[in-house]
């Protein structure tokens, strides 16, 4: 029988429920007692001193570059080096703040920025390296630390594909200045859109506060925050000190994903074990050298957002894809970055110089592998994608 295998899944607990109840029956529908809760149990989920609730991974983004830009008095046209292979977002705020994009390649097996690429790209203009942690696996954050204390550069974890993964011992998001998360939809953690800008440096926390509330004096935060006179307060409630965003969320989305947070921890592990089972009914094509499987670094976890192949060379990836989508298996691809006409038209025609990426922009796609998906749903994809690589590989 045809079933349907989506990338992504959202199930809504009874916890939450009560959570957006609690809410709706308060009437207090801005930042309030569910979005300081949300915020102080991601920073410790993730060890980090802050954690402010955003409107998107984006925008955490945004606003993130924008602290250390005018912390640090970056120039325009200064450059941030980046992975090759991630969403348009990384690249897209990167220009947004008037800071220029300079790609690497990615190293292979865990399809994050390669630390033994980085060197080649650094000039007297790099301020900062963008880590891109894809699809639930931890960047190699010890190389690329070192790298970063002996450039001087700045270090900026975009974790909005993993959560609660861990590479030697430490959360992502804990190695950077600045780490971004999302709660979109799609997402492990999802509060409908939304995201986190992370950080343990207190300056820059009051900073992205100020910036991401259309400028405000960043101490600022509620009125119910304190004691003091309430005139006082609108005195500084409406002090506006930056050039600013309006990228706050509501008590809503908050209750939200505090009520998933109880969750993460079976569903990771029921992810985890999806991934097994796939990998192990897949590893004969492997052999094979018709794809390439997802492995998980010995000093590191694995969140599993999504599940990547790489076909090998004598594969049609089109018509495999096609062929799982007739029978009912979902795929995207693997963030082709350079390939998209944006970055034709600003860079031209570069992913030729990017080895790793462009194997992976042509042959790789994604599956979904996440905690509502059961063993029989495993073995149904892996059936079908076993006999789509036989079928069309020359």
């Amino acid at each position: 029988m045809k079933r349907l295998i989506e990338p992504g899944t959202v199930s809504i607990s009874d916890r939450q429920k009560e959570l957006v109840n609690k809410v709706l029956d308060s009437t207090r529908l801005t930042y309030g007692p569910m979005t300081q809760r949300f915020e102080k149990e991601w920073a410790e989920m993730h060890q980090v001193r802050h954690a402010l609730f955003c409107n998107s991974g984006t925008s955490a983004l945004q606003v993130g570059i924008h602290a250390l830009k005018d912390k640090y008095g970056w120039k325009d046209g200064d450059e941030i080096l980046m992975p090759a292979v991630t969403f348009v977002a990384s690249m897209n705020v990167v220009l947004h703040n008037n800071l220029k994009p300079v790609f690497v390649d990615i190293e292979p097996k865990y399809f994050s920025i390669d630390p033994n690429r980085i060197k080649q790209k650094i000039n007297n203009r790099t301020k900062a390296i963008m880590v891109v942690h894809l699809l639930g696996h931890p960047a190699l954050m010890d190389e690329i630390m070192n790298i970063a204390k002996q450039y001087n550069l700045k270090v900026i974890e975009d974790s909005c594909e993993t959560v609660a993964a861990i590479f030697d011992g430490k959360p992502v998001g804990s190695f950077g200045d600045i780490s971004c998360f999302s709660t979109y939809a799609s997402h492990i953690v999802t509060t409908g859109v939304g995201g986190f800008a992370c950080t343990n440096d207190d300056d820059l926390a009051v900073r992205i506060k100020g910036l991401y509330n259309h400028g405000r004096d960043g101490i600022y935060h509620s009125i119910d925050d304190d004691n003091s006179s309430k005139i006082d307060m609108i005195k500084s409630r409406f002090n506006f000190i930056h050039s600013g965003y309006s990228y706050r969320l509501t008590e809503l989305e908050a209750a939200l994903g505090l009520g998933h947070l109880d969750r993460i921890r079976p569903e990771l592990i029921k992810r985890q074990e999806n991934a097994d089972q796939l990998i192990t009914q897949l590893r004969s094509l492997e052999d094979d050298n018709l794809l390439t499987l997802p492995v998980v670094h010995s000093r590191a976890t694995h969140s599993f957002m999504l599940f990547p192949i790489v076909l090998g060379a004598t594969v049609d990836r089109e018509k495999v894809l096609h062929y799982l989508e007739d029978n009912g298996v979902m795929t995207r691809f693997i963030m082709p970055l350079l390939n998209q006409p944006i970055v034709k038209k600003m860079f031209g025609d570069i992913e030729k110089n990017y080895v790793i990426t462009e194997i992976v922009d042509r042959k790789g796609f994604l599956v979904g592998i996440h905690q509502g998906l059961n063993r029989d749903d495993i073995e149904y994809m892996a059936r079908y994608i076993y006999k789509g690589v036989r079928k069309y590989a020359n």
